[in-house]
């Protein structure tokens, strides 16, 4: 079994809540894209010898907060040294994400009217 099996055994187990297990590894999981899509982007893994004069370089990162219906994760952006990595995970300046406008959307269009979706 994985990590997140376990965990979630765990959080059944003890009658937890499942959101705080799925946040977490989310958490994870974006936090390993990021880093994932900057090497696609360099065309190098990090620590990696092909890096060294190729003009364009890893160069720390940021943190950001986005908010989920699981909760809130602390992501690590990373950033490159010419400022040209652009991610196409995470919306550029979004700080939640739109899960609740999506459903209202959706809801409307199938003939919902505003007060029954209120």
């Amino acid at each position: 079994m994985n990590e997140l099996t376990t965990e979630i055994i765990a959080a059944l187990a003890q009658k937890q809540d499942f959101d705080e297990v799925f946040r977490h590894h989310l958490e994870i999981a974006i936090n390993q894209l990021l880093q994932t899509e900057l090497a696609e982007f360099l065309g190098y893994e990090c620590y990696s010898y092909a890096g060294i004069n190729t003009g364009n370089n890893r160069n720390g990162s940021y943190e950001r907060s986005f908010d989920t219906k699981y909760g809130q994760l602390n992501l690590t952006i990373p950033r490159d040294r010419n400022g040209r990595f652009e991610n196409h995970t995470l919306p550029a300046y979004g700080r939640h994400s739109d899960s609740l406008e999506t459903t209202v959307i959706q809801l409307y269009t199938k003939g919902i009217t505003t007060t029954e979706i209120a």
